[in-house]
């Protein structure tokens, strides 16, 4: 092992494809009251969106600290790694690609570059993916960094959620907004491109479900692109057959966002992650 990729448990890359590069996946934690779960190491996506209507309180969710990644970074190191290159969720979002700089600012045995992917869930496993390919090919970190740095900004996620309370249970929305926004029976649409997060508003899930298709065609042609979903299989599925024409001669992945996500997004949520082609 020459370059070791490290990410964060938002990636929501499927386990084959983390299992063939090695990739070292860092989870962040997931607190309900007094009990704390390491995102998909404790509980099962299954399991969380089974019980989280019930969860009391709400699940707020926590970076890992600095010295989480020191520990892998070591491993890593011990097994022969000759330089790291730690990709996170966007610092927008979370404070993990913090955490991943302290650490690498102070370790010393090796080099450690972090990258702030400015993507969450597919849109920043995606680029993971890209990473570890480069780098299974035996591209320089300088090489990888610069193919990263090119895809980023046509990367992609865009969703549609069934309602505003998760994010107001999670206080990641003022309550007021969030509040005003049940009244009116509006469903939120969110889209993230380049760290900026925008929100979006329609007034029925057919409406919302028009926009994320129309958002669809207007990046097309793809490289890469999938379903992500919480807790809503069939309707993933119904929309993979609405997408399929959008990637004919590729395989469109359908996933379930990681709890740490799903905490705040809900159960209902439903999108597309993708890289446009240049």
């Amino acid at each position: 092992m020459k370059i070791a990729i490290v990410t964060d448990s938002t990636c929501d890359l499927p386990a084959e494809v983390i299992n063939q590069y090695g990739i070292t996946v860092i989870p962040l934690s997931i607190n309900v009251g007094d009990k704390s779960f390491l995102d998909g190491v404790d509980l099962s996506r299954e399991e969380f969106y089974a019980q989280l209507p019930n969860f009391s309180p709400h699940p707020k969710t926590a970076a890992p600290g600095p010295e989480v990644f020191t520990q892998a970074y070591n491993r890593l190191a011990d097994e022969g790694a000759l330089a790291i290159l730690s990709i996170h969720i966007s610092e927008t979002l979370s404070a993990t690609v913090n955490s991943a700089r302290i650490a690498a600012e102070q370790f010393t045995r090796i080099p450690v570059l972090v990258l702030d992917s400015s993507q969450l869930s597919l849109g920043m496993g995606f680029l993971v993916e890209q990473a570890a390919q480069l780098a299974s090919s035996g591209n320089s970190v300088d090489r990888i960094l610069s193919a990263l740095k090119e895809s980023m900004p046509r990367a992609y996620v865009f969703a549609a959620l069934n309602t505003l309370e998760y994010l107001r249970r999670s206080g990641r929305m003022n309550f007021a907004i969030a509040t005003f926004g049940e009244l009116l029976q509006l469903k939120p649409l969110l889209h993230m491109n380049m760290g900026n997060a925008t929100a979006h508003r329609t007034r029925t899930r057919r409406k919302a479900i028009s926009h994320l298709l129309w958002w669809l065609k207007e990046y097309a042609p793809y490289e890469k692109l999938a379903i992500v979903h919480a807790g809503v299989e069939e309707e993933a599925r119904t929309l993979y057959h609405l997408a399929k024409s959008f990637l004919p001669d590729g395989e469109i992945l359908i996933a379930q966002i990681t709890p740490v996500l799903g905490a705040h997004l809900g159960i209902g949520a439903l999108g597309f992650a993708c890289i446009s082609k240049e």
